[in-house]
C-alpha cells in the first residue's frame, strides 16, 4: 500500500505533504496519539477528492484531520490514511459574506473578518480548531454558535459515483445543517465540508478588535490555556455547569498518570506532561462516574475519540 500511494501522489511525496507513520502527537492539541500508517495534506480540491477515491478504492480507512483541538487520540495510532486539511486554508470576501475553506484554522478566520470591518464571528475567535470542525461540531463559546452566522457549506459526499462525477461538490444550506447544542447533520450524513461561507455585519476594526479582545482576556484568566488539552472535555448537561459538577465532587486537580482535571477550570483535563490516551480515557470514565453516582447527571463527552482503546 506504502508504494501505492506514492506511486499515485508523488508531488505530495516530494514536497513534504505525504508522510508515513507519522506521529498524530504532533497533530493534535492534546499532544498525544500514536503513529498514524499514512498521512496527506491535500492542497487544493482536486488532491484532496483524489485521496478520497484513493481510499475508497482500495478499501483504506481514513479520517479528515482538522486542527486536532477536539481529539482524543490513541497511543497505537491510526491504521490507515489521515487526510490532513490544514493545506486547504484560502480565505476570501464578498461583500458582508466571508468564504473560508475547511482547514483554515478559525482564528484566522475571525482576524480576516476583523480587518474587512465584518463582525459576527467574535465569539468564535478563540475557539483554536478549523473551520471545517467547527461547523461539524457547531462550535460556540460566550452566547454565539456557528449556527447564527453560517450561510452555507460547500460539501462532498464519500462514494465513488459521487466523487467520479461531473459535479461532486454539493451545497448545504444553514437549515440543512440541521445544528443544535454541539451537532450538526454532517455527524450522521457524513458528508464532507470543502469550505464554508459566513454572513456578517459592517462594522469598525477597532470596535471588533475591542471585543476580541476582551474575549481573549476572559479566555486567559479562566481557561487552561498554558496547557495541552483538548478544550472543554464534556457537553454542558442541560440545568448544569460542566466545570462546577466536577468540583463539587472533589475533583478539581484529580490526576491519573499524567492526566488531570484543570485547577483551572475543572471542565478541562490537561496534560501534564506525558499523559497516555488511557490516563485521559481513564479519568474521563471516573469523572462520569463520579458525577452520576453523586448527582445523578449523565456527561455526555464532547470530544472525539480516535483510533482503538
Amino acid at each position: 500500500m506504502k508504494n501505492m500511494i506514492a506511486q499515485s501522489f508523488g508531488a505530495m511525496k516530494e514536497d513534504g505533504r505525504l508522510l508515513f507513520d507519522e506521529p498524530l502527537s504532533r497533530h493534535c492539541s492534546f499532544k498525544i496519539g500514536g503513529p498514524a500508517d499514512y498521512m496527506a495534506i491535500p492542497a487544493s480540491e482536486r488532491e484532496f477528492t483524489d485521496l478520497l477515491i484513493f481510499a475508497l478504492e482500495n478499501q483504506l480507512p481514513f479520517f479528515i484531520l482538522g486542527n486536532g483541538s477536539n481529539l482524543l487520540i490513541s497511543d497505537k495510532g491510526y491504521r490507515g490514511l489521515i487526510i490532513k486539511s490544514s493545506g486547504m486554508n484560502k480565505l476570501s470576501r464578498d461583500e458582508l459574506y466571508i468564504s473560508a475553506y475547511a482547514g483554515t484554522v478559525l482564528s484566522q478566520a475571525c482576524s480576516f473578518a476583523r480587518d474587512h470591518g465584518l463582525a459576527g464571528l467574535e465569539f468564535a475567535s478563540g475557539i483554536p480548531g478549523t473551520v471545517g470542525g467547527a461547523v461539524y461540531m457547531n462550535a460556540g463559546a460566550y452566547g454565539g454558535e456557528i449556527k447564527d452566522r453560517l450561510y452555507f457549506s460547500r460539501c462532498l459526499r464519500p462514494d465513488l459515483p459521487s466523487l467520479k462525477s461531473k459535479n461532486p461538490v454539493i451545497y448545504l444550506k444553514n437549515v440543512e445543517h440541521v445544528f443544535a447544542y454541539r451537532k450538526s447533520s454532517l455527524q450522521t450524513n457524513g458528508l464532507i465540508i470543502l469550505s464554508s461561507a459566513f454572513k456578517l455585519e459592517q462594522d469598525s476594526s477597532e470596535s471588533i478588535a475591542a471585543r476580541m479582545d476582551d474575549l481573549k482576556q476572559q479566555r486567559n484568566s479562566k481557561q487552561p490555556m498554558e496547557m495541552p488539552s483538548a478544550g472543554s472535555v464534556f457537553k454542558r448537561p442541560e440545568g448544569h455547569f460542566t466545570g462546577k459538577l466536577i468540583d463539587d465532587c472533589g475533583l478539581r486537580g484529580y490526576r491519573i498518570g499524567d492526566a488531570a482535571i484543570s485547577e483551572k477550570h475543572c471542565g478541562f483535563i490537561v496534560n501534564m506532561g506525558k499523559a497516555s490516551f488511557r490516563d485521559v480515557y481513564d479519568l474521563i470514565q471516573h469523572v462520569r462516574k463520579t458525577v452520576k453516582e453523586r448527582f445523578g447527571v449523565d456527561l455526555e463527552t464532547e470530544i472525539r475519540l480516535l483510533g482503538e482503546l
